[in-house]
């Protein structure tokens, strides 16, 4: 399916069923893409997470009804989804900036209306890329769950906490202390940023993130996990600039420019990642060298 035409049916879909129990998993269920590969791409090509939307929607919907059929803040929020009336009037302020009971005596209220997408060519530069078809390889590494709602601000905290805990003895030059340092230096931990869809978080809207090397062999300390890409074909996007401006762009570039229509390749697989050059530069060096890797299928 043309990717356009993905994003547009999700939002449909979430127009048809705004009011129903549904999570990001329903709605790339409803697409059939896998929750990694949709969330990122409807980020990017909206500006809001898939909950985010939804939540916006219900809340505009709720204010106009509160304002002009006099519905009940107790219905209002039991139709949002929230737990209680005074969590629906938190959220419903945080959002219009006026509570429940201002916008019932005339305050203004935010519009959010259903989103409309289209493509807009500008430039005339080639998007740089190449399809390779890659063995099987295993990756090793530390891993964490995250939902789409978290991921943002939650990944890198994680990547900091990991360099803390266990790479900060070994970059400073010396010996590993223990098994998870020796993991770490023998295969090269931190080459890879790996997003995941797992079977074990499937419709809990939430997917794992492993901070990963190329597995050579060896002890897999408790905690840390084993993974195995199968072979098969990838598009590999080439980036080079700072992290993390430099990755973010080029991943909006592949959602924006690349994905949308091409006439050639689409998303396979539950995976998505990010490659770091380990052996050269610092990654807030302006040319650091680092890339996007897709799994993709010909059409």
């Amino acid at each position: 399916m043309d990717w356009l035409d993905t994003i547009r049916k999700a939002l449909a879909y979430m127009e048809g069923h705004l009011w129903e129990d549904i999570s990001a998993v329903n709605v790339s269920e409803e697409v059939y893409l896998s929750q990694v590969h949709f969330q990122k791409g409807f980020q990017v090509m909206t500006g809001f997470s898939v909950m985010e939307y939804i939540r916006n929607r219900r809340l505009y919907l709720a204010a106009i009804d509160i304002r002009d059929h006099g519905k009940r803040v107790i219905d209002a929020a039991l139709d949002c989804g929230y737990e209680t009336p005074e969590s629906f009037t938190r959220a419903f302020t945080r959002f219009h900036e006026a509570t429940p009971t201002e916008v019932r005596q005339g305050a203004p209220i935010k519009p959010f209306l259903p989103l409309t997408i289209k493509i807009d060519i500008q430039g005339g530069t080639m998007m740089e890329y190449k399809i390779r078809n890659l063995f099987g390889f295993k990756v090793i590494g530390f891993v964490k769950s995250f939902s789409g709602e978290d991921a943002h601000a939650g990944i890198p905290r994680f990547w900091d906490e990991t360099c803390e805990k266990y790479a900060k003895n070994v970059y400073a030059g010396n010996p590993p202390a223990n098994a998870y340092e020796k993991a770490l230096m023998d295969n090269c931990i931190g080459e890879y940023g790996v997003c995941i869809d797992d079977e074990s978080l499937a419709g809990k809207g939430r997917f794992l993130y492993m901070i990963a090397g190329r597995y050579t062999g060896g002890e897999v300390p408790e905690g840390m996990m084993l993974y195995e890409f199968p072979r098969g074909d990838w598009a590999i996007f080439d980036c080079v600039g700072a992290i993390p401006d430099a990755l973010q762009s080029l991943n909006d570039r592949i959602f924006r420019e690349w994905l949308p229509g091409n006439p050639d390749y689409e998303m396979c697989g539950n995976v998505n990642v990010e490659w770091y050059d380990c052996m050269n530069g610092e990654k807030s060096d302006p040319d650091y060298h680092s890339a996007v890797w897709i799994p993709v299928k010909k059409k």
